[in-house]
């Protein structure tokens, strides 16, 4: 197994790079600012499969048309607790985040807003945009389809995408409870992370092209690429024994929620229109103010006393403690506030794009 290395990046001079790479082929500014805050946060918070890794997908989308960097977001339908967006085959982190503000505005309101988003592209973590309901003591929900990856139980071919869901919730003093996970055993970023580790996945993450258990990710990622056959296997596994079929049911709600009830693509057709021809990725964006229910102040505290009594459960044997969804984040984007940990062969690919587009990279 090759020995991973890595270097640890300044916040600041990552972003100033990543924005000045967009801006180079044509997106503009404060888009750019967006996605390279979501990327580089992702690497803060630990989840390199969804960081500064992605840059080069995004880059070679626009570069083949794919994705438009200056798109225009459009609302097709509004309401004051309501809203219908098109990003017009854009980059999906800036279309993600204008249409999480405008929610966050009518939930201040109307203390409840939805949105559906058609016509995006990859957002990123969905975790970025349900916490920014945060700010305002709000509970924040964000979910995505994507491209088809994960194969429904019982079945041989991928049908679906993996789909997360993220769902974040304020507290008074311990770490907001953060959700944010995808509906498959994993996502496609981490089987890219064990490629490009050559590292072997667990026999329960995917299947072959024949529908067989694979530790191969390399081959794995090459069969979806390709529709050859096989895929991620939902939550739960492969059978029903094991709960797979609960892990199905997940991912196909994500896909109702984003694909069907935006009218946009669902299922086979997200990136199923052709290899040069736009994705149509689907969002769905929720925000909710607990206040219509409980006070607020009464409902921050309820959530700091349920965490705790979570905390201090007794341990299962070999185990020295209990985690809350989202903590090992916090303390990770904590402890990388200043300087993020990227890994050699991403910093290699981001010289690489530089040199290609003509900008010094601060990283050589």
């Amino acid at each position: 197994m090759e020995e991973v290395k890595w270097w640890r990046v300044s916040v600041g001079r990552l972003k100033n790079f990543i924005v000045e790479i967009f801006t180079s082929i044509g997106t503009k500014r404060h888009d750019a600012e967006i996605t390279a805050d979501v990327l580089v946060t992702s690497d803060q918070r630990g989840i390199a499969s969804h960081g500064v890794a992605r840059l080069k997908r995004y880059v070679d989308g626009i570069g083949r048309g794919v994705m438009i960097p200056n798109a225009e977001i459009e609302i097709l339908k509004e309401t004051p607790v309501s809203l219908l967006v098109t990003g017009n085959n854009g980059l999906g982190q800036p279309v993600s985040y204008k249409t999480m503000e405008k929610l966050i505005l009518k939930a201040c309101k109307s203390g409840i807003a939805f949105a559906t988003v058609r016509n995006s592209n990859h957002y990123g973590i969905a975790g970025y945009y349900s916490m920014m309901a945060l700010e305002k003591n709000f509970i924040g929900i964000s979910m995505t389809n994507s491209a088809p990856l994960v194969v429904p139980t019982n079945a041989k071919n991928m049908a679906f995408g993996t789909n997360p869901i993220s769902i974040a919730i304020p507290t008074k003093e311990e770490f907001p409870w953060v959700l944010d996970m995808a509906t498959s055993t994993v996502p496609r970023g981490k089987l890219e992370v064990y490629a490009r580790q050559n590292k072997s996945i667990p026999i329960m993450w995917a299947t072959d092209a024949e529908g067989l258990p694979t530790n191969d990710p390399a081959l794995v990622l090459d069969n979806v690429l390709n529709r050859i056959g096989g895929g991620l296997l939902p939550l739960g596994g492969v059978e029903e024994i094991s709960g797979g079929h609960k892990g199905y049911g997940l991912g196909t709600m994500v896909d109702i929620f984003s694909g069907i009830l935006s009218g946009g693509s669902f299922g086979l057709n997200v990136y199923g229109h052709g290899k040069d021809a736009p994705p149509d990725v689907c969002h769905f964006f929720g925000v909710i103010n607990p206040s219509l229910f409980i006070p607020i102040d009464k409902f921050v505290s309820s959530m700091d006393e349920f965490i705790k009594e979570l905390r201090n459960k007794p341990t299962s044997k070999g185990q020295d403690r209990i985690w809350i969804h989202g903590e090992k984040e916090w303390i990770s984007q904590r402890k990388n506030a200043a300087e993020v940990p990227i890994e050699v062969k991403v910093i290699d690919n981001m010289n690489e794009i530089a040199g290609k587009l003509g900008i010094y990279s601060p990283f050589k």
